[in-house]
C-alpha cells in the first residue's frame, strides 16, 4: 500500500470501522472525495452512531461532501429473495445480473465522471465486505479500477487487493508477481466464491421468505 494522497482515481472504496467521525471526514478531504456513496444496506450503525446517516450527512455537509445513499440498490443485504442462496447467503453473482443493482451502479459511476467518489461500507478490510467482493467485480467489468483507502488513509490498489486475495486462498502462483499468470482470471473467481461464501451476509432461510 503507498501513501500518496494524490494517486488517479475516480472510484474510491472506504470502510468507517471504529474512526472518529472527524479522522473519517479527514480522510476523505485528504484523498479529495467530492460525494461519499454510502452502500450500506441499513446506513446507521448501532456500535458506532457517529456513523448513523443523520450525523454522517451533517458532517459530510462541513467539508462540503455530498451524501448519496445507494444501499437500497448496491447494498449487501438486498431485498430481493431470489439472490440469495438456499442457505440464506446473499448470491453476488446473481445480485451483479439484477437490473436495480445495474442502475445503481450507473448512478455511482455518473457521480464520478466529474467528481471524485467513495463507495463506503462498514468493515475496514475490503476483503471482507461487499464493496471489493460484489461490487468490484462490477466495476471492473466496467472498464473501472477501484482504489481502497485503509486505516490512516493509505492506499491499497485493486491489484494489490487481489494479490491478498489470492495468496489467502492458496493461488501464489498468479500473483502480479508471479512469472506465469495465465490462469490469475480463472483463480480469482474461484478465490472471490471462496472468500464470498464466508463474508457474505447470511439471513436465515424463514427471514429471506418474508422480503
Amino acid at each position: 500500500m503507498t501513501q500518496s494522497p494524490t494517486i488517479s482515481a475516480s472510484i474510491f472504496t472506504i470502510g468507517h470501522s471504529n474512526l472518529e467521525l472527524a479522522d473519517f471526514l479527514a480522510v476523505l478531504v485528504q484523498h479529495a472525495v467530492k460525494a461519499l456513496c454510502d452502500v450500506r444496506s441499513r446506513p446507521g450503525s448501532f456500535r458506532f452512531p457517529q456513523f448513523n446517516r443523520e450525523p454522517l450527512e451533517a458532517g459530510l455537509a462541513s467539508v462540503s461532501i455530498r451524501y448519496e445513499f445507494l444501499g437500497d440498490t448496491l447494498g449487501g443485504r438486498p431485498s430481493d429473495p431470489r439472490v440469495y442462496h438456499e442457505d440464506g447467503r446473499v448470491d453476488y453473482a446473481a445480485r451483479r445480473r439484477a437490473l436495480d443493482f445495474s442502475a445503481g451502479l450507473d448512478r455511482a459511476i455518473a457521480l464520478s465522471r466529474n467528481q471524485i467518489v467513495a463507495l463506503m461500507c462498514a468493515e475496514e478490510d475490503p476483503l471482507q465486505c461487499h464493496r471489493f467482493l460484489m461490487i468490484g467485480p462490477a466495476l471492473m467489468d466496467r472498464g473501472i479500477t477501484p482504489l481502497h483507502i485503509r486505516r490512516g488513509g493509505s492506499i491499497e490498489s485493486q491489484c494489490d487487493a487481489e494479490d491478498r486475495l489470492l495468496v489467502l486462498h492458496g493461488f501464489e502462483d498468479v500473483t502480479s508477481t508471479s512469472l506465469f499468470v495465465s490462469g490469475r482470471d480463472a483463480a480469482l473467481q474461484d478465490a472471490l466464491v471462496r472468500q464470498s461464501e464466508e463474508y457474505a451476509y447470511r439471513g436465515s432461510s424463514e427471514a429471506i421468505e418474508y422480503f
